[in-house]
């Protein structure tokens, strides 16, 4: 069975394709195509539904409030990352907005409604206690997040939007936005997840080339460096901090009730759950 994989092409995805580079999926007998998901979690899940995509690696937060909101077009596979998530809270770099305080009941650019974006606006909002609601424009991708905030091209106007810090780091070296605040998932911060259709042998293969992948990517850190600024336009100084703070799962295919139940608790009350979730059971492998 062909696995057509969706990822995000940042920093994460490095271990995947190392995988790739070093022969690790033909080693297991898996055929993969990976396809690129630069407007994020809330795409991938699309994408699974449609069956454009059978695989993918996404944020937690998304693929969790899916589940819980009744979506059974993907199942949890396993955690891929399992430190959490930076979320940069940025602005335009000429607004007259200097923290993350100012930001109660503005207006916040999402890539999609129930994307990582969307998701922890709705955390941030909780965790700040904040009684007024903001306002949602859906702007796709990442450079209409940054068109938004500095209201210029085609892109709807906003205050300020959520992104992952070291993705954002470039903007803010270049000027083109600032960043105001971050706020940091009280989750592992990436999943896989896959169409319930896909076969038990091609997932476990898949995986276990991914965890070779991420093994090589950790006794190989020059290398994993080069590739993300060699492919994924980031500073080398960058990639070498950001591999100080990740740390991937050892076992991709390793996920517990327990952690989607804690991640759900959180969730519930931010992320607009219907009413009458209590307890999420992933759909098992």
């Amino acid at each position: 069975m062909k696995l057509v994989v969706g990822y995000v092409p940042e920093h994460f995805s490095t271990p995947l394709f190392l995988a790739l580079q070093h022969g690790f999926y033909a080693k297991h007998n898996v055929d993969v195509e990976f396809k690129p998901f630069p407007s994020g979690s809330g795409h991938l899940i699309q994408c699974l539904g449609d069956k454009t995509i059978n695989v993918s690696v996404g944020l937690t937060e998304a693929f969790i409030r899916g589940i819980a909101a009744g979506n059974e077009s993907y199942k949890l596979v396993g955690v891929y990352v399992q430190s959490p998530l930076c979320w940069a809270v940025s602005t335009g770099s000429k607004r007259d907005i200097r923290s993350v305080d100012e930001l109660e009941g503005s207006t916040v650019g999402v890539s999609r409604m129930g994307s990582g974006s969307d998701v922890m606006a709705k955390v941030l909002q909780l965790q700040k206690g904040w009684t007024t609601p903001f306002k949602y424009e859906i702007n796709n991708d990442f450079k209409n997040l940054r068109d938004g905030v500095n209201h210029v091209g085609a892109a709807h106007p906003t205050d300020f939007f959520m992104w992952e810090h070291f993705t954002s780091k470039k903007y803010y070296d270049s000027g083109e936005i600032k960043r105001v605040g971050e706020i940091y998932t009280p989750w592992p911060s990436w999943v896989i997840s896959a169409s319930p259709d896909v076969d038990s042998g091609s997932l476990k293969a898949f995986v276990d080339a991914v965890n070779e992948g991420i093994a090589y990517f950790r006794s190989h850190p020059d290398e994993a460096i080069s590739y993300i600024t060699s492919n994924l336009d980031y500073s080398e100084e960058d990639a070498r901090n950001w591999l100080k703070t990740v740390k991937f799962s050892d076992d991709c295919a390793a996920i517990s009730n327990e952690l989607v139940q804690s991640t759900l608790d959180i969730l519930k009350p931010a992320a607009g759950l219907p009413e009458g979730v209590e307890k999420l059971e992933y759909i098992k492998k």
